[in-house]
């Protein structure tokens, strides 16, 4: 039976030339003493884009494990799949995050809506949540309203992952349910009662994603109150646990943190809450390892340091266009975004001081980071100049991918603040 472990990231690499680079990062903590099992995921919007196919990334995993060594499981996402894009994915994927964000709000029959009530009156009242030490409140109005929302959701969810079972055969992958690209978050009483639908769907699920208050901009740190993200965050464990001893669902089911990469400020509150309950937790990186690529090219210098800036012309004259499906999950403030022909007369350490996500640093620029996270689409038009370029410059890049997933990612959120990081 597929496993996936109590702790695990979430790696994207846009152009599968990271693999190793990622892998070290987790070969790392391994020696740390806590192992984190790596998940390469890429979306169906991803491979469209970069014109790639989801068996690049089985085989750029398959070749960092083997090369490495690495002994422990290890995953590739059919990541935000739905029924009309899942089938692709089928030969090389073991990890479905089934997205029905797009689901949600859209009412399920009648018939279903009271049955589902009538079958779970044990959500109705004060639910202790003993992990917690604190109880929810289910009215019979918000059960109704709540399954009125999600239900339908859920039910599209069972569909696709039988479709999936039906192709990988009974317990040969990981199933995840995705709720985090929606307008607003669910509380820890909705959870409660989708895991019930989950369960009533008969979904292994081992990782389930949230949307959680705040803003979880790509590339960027959290946006919103770190003590209030705690506080659900908690909450949202406890309901896990106790969805999990009520409805038999798996005994390793935990949170997935979506568009996780560079929210530093909530890392201490996701470690707190995974030693409190001792929980697992699914870290979903996606687009930092691509700027990590960027800052190495940058770093180089020379050709790199010129292809790194070519980008970013071509991102800032073309961001209308790579801004618009990312719109809901960027915050770019266009006064901020220096003029290319600025750029252009930029040291290295001009361009990667404002690209690397350094809080601390004057001259970090959120808003040029963003633009970049969302303009892999150029490097991918660069075709083989691009990749090239990797491959000319890898050794850089693979220290700085190395070093930002493990020291900026894993061992703050699995470790803790006080971890050691890598010499």
């Amino acid at each position: 039976m597929a496993n996936l472990g109590k702790f695990s990231i979430g790696v994207g690499d846009r152009f599968a030339h990271q693999a190793k680079a990622q892998l070290e990062a987790c070969i790392l903590a391994s020696q740390a003493g806590v192992d984190v099992i790596p998940v390469w995921n890429k979306s169906n919007r991803e491979h469209t884009i970069i014109g790639s196919e989801p068996a690049s990334v089985r085989a750029a995993a398959d070749a960092a494990v083997n090369d490495l060594g690495w002994k422990l499981p290890y995953f590739c996402d059919a990541d935000h799949i739905n029924l009309s894009t899942v089938e692709r994915f089928l030969p090389s994927c073991d990890f479905y995050t089934i997205d029905v964000a797009d689901y949600i709000g859209k009412t399920a029959e009648p018939s279903s809506i009271d049955r589902f009530v009538g079958h779970h009156s044990e959500l109705l009242g004060a639910i202790r949540m003993e992990a917690a030490a604190q109880s929810i409140d289910i009215t019979p109005e918000l059960l109704r309203r709540t399954a009125a929302k999600f239900l339908f959701a859920v039910q599209e969810a069972g569909k696709i992952y039988r479709k999936i079972e039906a192709a990988k055969g009974n317990g040969s992958f990981i199933p995840e349910v995705s709720m985090d690209e929606t307008d607003s978050a669910q509380t820890p009483a909705e959870l409660l009662i989708i895991l019930a639908a989950i369960a009533d769907e008969a979904i292994p699920i081992q990782t389930i994603a949230p949307k959680f208050s705040g803003r979880f901009n790509k590339g960027v740190d959290y946006v919103g109150d770190p003590a209030q993200f705690a506080h659900e965050m908690a909450l949202d464990m406890a309901a896990i646990q106790h969805a999990v001893a009520a409805y038999g669902l798996p005994s390793n089911l935990k949170l997935s943190v979506h568009s996780g990469s560079d929210k530093f400020s909530i890392y201490p509150a996701i470690h707190a809450a995974i030693r409190q309950f001792s929980a697992g937790v699914h870290l979903k990186t996606a687009g930092t390892t691509w700027l990590e690529e960027v800052i190495g090219l940058a770093e180089a210098g020379g050709e790199g340091l010129a292809l790194a800036k070519e980008i970013y012309a071509q991102a800032f004259a073309h961001s209308a266009e790579l801004c618009a499906p990312y719109a809901t999950v960027i915050d770019i403030d266009p006064a901020k975004l220096p003029a290319p022909v600025e750029v252009a007369h930029w040291s290295s350490a001009q361009f990667t001081a404002a690209l690397r996500h350094d809080p601390g640093s004057p001259a970090y620029n959120p808003s040029l980071r963003q633009l970049l996270h969302v303009g892999f689409k150029v490097a991918a038009q660069l075709g083989q100049r691009y990749l090239d370029l990797l491959d000319a410059n890898r050794e850089v890049i693979a220290k700085n991918v190395t070093h930002n997933l493990y020291d900026r990612h894993i061992a703050p959120v699995f470790f803790g603040p006080a971890a050691n990081q890598t010499p």
